[in-house]
């Protein structure tokens, strides 16, 4: 049974500021144009593709309890994701609570931690909810977003337990290059420290040989993780999952799991087998509209250069423009909503100063919500 200390510290977790931004705004808003997912698949298209295997699942489903670890199925397919992470190594969770489970199950309160920031809340509140000390580790703005690696050296202590990296990065869209990310494994290596990967971004490289390889390849002492929401569309499933090959601590991850959700969702997991399976095919479509869109961005902010300061994305879905003007972010979202009916994020919601606000490029009607952004900018040419 939780103490009365631990119950009041549960219950003292801060807002998750972003999720209450989108749970304001996102279904009400005409436009999005902060989403970080892509283009979701219909169910229809989705179940197009299914194999004769995939298919009769389907139609035979019975909705009753699942494994606890996820489908054998399921986390075949999972692990093909890798090189050498198998099956057995695979923990199926939503998203989220996978960050909630790994976090509990690594960290103690007086640990430290280092986090990339600014990001998803969660990586770096919960830690700080469960008494962890968190050191932010902010990329080099004027260095195209880089995470420097000297930041990870300098700033371990002996209290440091566990380095937080999300490759590529959310909001910033920015990715190590290989050399650097090498050095960021060799300092936690060298440590002897615990890595929680943040790859919910992964195989959203737009050139696939920059992909950087999975944590939970490089060392046992690596947790990835994965899901099928933003690379492939699908967010709406809820699928997602743990990746570690210490059979420890995937079995501690297993237990704490069994307080949370216990199962995943039967349909929801033949469903993601055959994304999985179609994983070419969907992931190549994807691309193809980002890179798209992308260049259509890249041409936008070259005529708004007064109005706006941006580095280019090397991955993801998302960039992180700055407001090259005197006016606060959050103002400048309001009514750019207001008037325009365009939802962003501005860069309040992750607690990162005042000037910067995230667009998200990986929806199919990009170009008609870009269209009506330009025309608010040049008819409020001020901001």
């Amino acid at each position: 049974m939780l103490s009365a200390k631990k119950r009041t510290v549960l219950l003292e977790i801060k807002p998750f500021e972003l999720e209450r931004y989108f749970a304001r705004h996102e279904f009400s808003a005409r436009y999005l144009m902060s989403s970080s997912d892509c283009e979701p698949l219909a169910l229809s298209a989705l179940l197009a593709l299914a194999d004769t295997e995939c298919r009769s699942l389907w139609q035979n489903l019975k909705l009753g309890y699942t494994y606890s670890d996820g489908h054998p199925l399921l986390r075949n397919e999972i692990a093909k994701l890798y090189q050498i992470t198998a099956p057995a190594d695979i923990l199926t969770a939503v998203p989220e609570e996978g960050i909630f489970i790994a976090l509990n199950c690594l960290l103690k309160k007086g640990d430290h931690v280092i986090c990339t920031f600014p990001g998803y809340q969660s990586l770096y509140q919960l830690a700080e909810t469960l008494g962890c000390e968190v050191s932010y580790w902010i990329p080099e703005e004027e260095n195209r977003w880089r995470f420097n690696p000297d930041f990870l050296a300098q700033n371990i202590r002996p209290n440091t337990s566990l380095v937080i990296t999300n490759f590529p990065h959310n909001p910033t869209g920015a990715m190590p290059d290989r050399e650097d990310y090498a050095r960021i494994l060799e300092i936690i290596n060298q440590h002897n420290l615990w890595h929680f990967s943040d790859e919910m971004y992964r195989l959203m490289e737009y050139a696939p040989d920059t992909r950087l390889p999975a944590a939970c390849d490089q060392s046992s002492k690596a947790v990835s993780l994965g899901g099928l929401s933003k690379s492939f569309g699908l967010p709406g499933l809820r699928s997602g999952w743990l990746a570690c090959r210490d059979e420890d601590m995937l079995s501690k991850m297993a237990g704490f799991k069994d307080y949370t959700t216990i199962c995943g969702s039967a349909t929801d997991e033949i469903l993601s087998v055959i994304a999985l399976r179609n994983k070419q095919t969907i992931i190549s479509s994807q691309l193809n509209r980002l890179n798209q869109n992308l260049t259509l961005l890249e041409d936008f902010m070259g005529r708004h250069k007064t109005d706006f300061i941006w580095v280019k994305p090397k991955a993801g879905s998302v960039c992180f423009p700055r407001l090259n003007k005197n006016s606060l972010c959050m103002d400048f979202c309001r009514q750019v909503l207001a008037k325009a009916g365009i939802m962003l994020l501005p860069s309040e919601v992750y607690g990162y100063g005042q000037n910067h606000f995230r667009i998200g490029f990986g929806r199919a009607d990009f170009p008609e919500v870009l269209q009506v952004f330009e025309d608010y900018i040049t008819a409020n040419s001020t901001l």
